[in-house]
């Protein structure tokens, strides 16, 4: 069945506890051991102000050297009686971007072929090296909820961080939420979608993100959510910095092209943030194995990720 639409909401809220040993990716030693740099992991539960309330759990993976005079506390949690922190000034050598990850209808913080694992740490690691938060949602499946979300995770970047330039990247069902947030939202920079659907105001965000950078990626063998999905929001975008590449014969989650797919969306990533990647980093940063073929499924089972009604084919 070729479906647009992703939605089943799940009543419990979910909590960061229920992804131990989900922050870094099993073989993260092989980038550190080429790059001699380590990225610093933040467990967090981040404060939503709607007409739900509640915290949001998430990653965040910030670069190594990455100059704060305010970090967050050890828990992460906005305190709401406070207020927000002050904003962070940033030293000259770093910009003011950072990346969003968000998975699919059923949550979660791995990624598609456990590939946001791999990715943030990789983004995080380049020269100049991009914050990256992989973020879950309270009540995966509502659109709505989910976007603010998104919003309440930008807002606290910002506030923690100084951190006003965004690039959010969804998978399935986390596409309609990335683009439908940056319609309206001139901090975000770039879109990057997997398996999009084209419910849930993603054809209308598709449309309205231009001219900024649209990267969409799709498996022609994906039983979920037909590559016609991406292929029409490609042609929804219109004229502009486009891209739709389609991987023949793959899945839902691209399983059988995902160190490509990982490589392609760091690569678009750092492009959005204007950070150029040379050769050298290319080959010991985003070519590194750190998640291998025979642990991803486990590990999107693990991170929330396969949940109902996501799957991989």
């Amino acid at each position: 069945m070729a479906a647009t639409l992703l939605s089943h909401p799940i009543p419990k809220p979910h909590s960061i506890h229920e992804y131990t040993g989900l922050a870094k990716p099993p073989h993260l030693a092989r980038l550190e051991g080429a790059t001699h740099k380590s990225g610093v992991v933040e467990p967090l539960s981040i404060s939503v102000n709607d007409t739900e309330d509640g915290y949001v759990p998430g990653f965040l993976h910030m670069p190594p050297d990455f100059f704060t005079t305010n970090p967050p506390g050890a828990s992460g949690q906005q305190d709401q009686g406070q207020g927000p922190p002050p904003a962070t000034a940033l030293p000259p050598h770093h910009h003011r971007t950072a990346a969003v990850l968000l998975s699919g209808a059923g949550g979660g913080v791995a990624g598609p072929s456990s590939v946001y694992l791999s990715l943030a740490c990789k983004l995080a690691t380049l020269g100049r090296g991009i914050p990256t938060l992989r973020l879950d949602y309270r009540f995966p499946g509502q659109a709505g909820a989910c976007a603010a979300d998104v919003r309440a995770g930008m807002s606290y970047l910002r506030d923690m961080y100084g951190l006003d330039r965004f690039v959010l990247m969804g998978w399935s069902f986390g596409s309609a939420v990335a683009l439908s947030t940056a319609a309206d939202d001139p901090r975000v920079v770039g879109c990057a979608t997997v398996a999009s659907q084209t419910a849930d105001g993603a054809l209308d965000g598709a449309a309205r993100l231009a001219p900024r950078p649209l990267l969409l990626l799709h498996g022609s063998g994906d039983n979920t959510l037909c590559v016609g999905c991406s292929q029409r929001l490609f042609h929804a975008y219109g004229a502009g910095d486009r891209t739709l590449e389609v991987f023949e014969g793959d899945n839902h989650s691209l399983s059988h092209n995902a160190e490509l797919a990982e490589e392609m969306l760091c690569e678009f990533v750092a492009r959005c943030a204007g950070v150029r990647v040379g050769a050298e980093e290319k080959r010991d940063v985003l070519m590194a194995e750190l998640v291998e073929d025979g642990e991803r499924h486990n590990l999107m089972e693990r991170g929330g990720d396969l949940r109902p009604p996501e799957r991989e084919d």
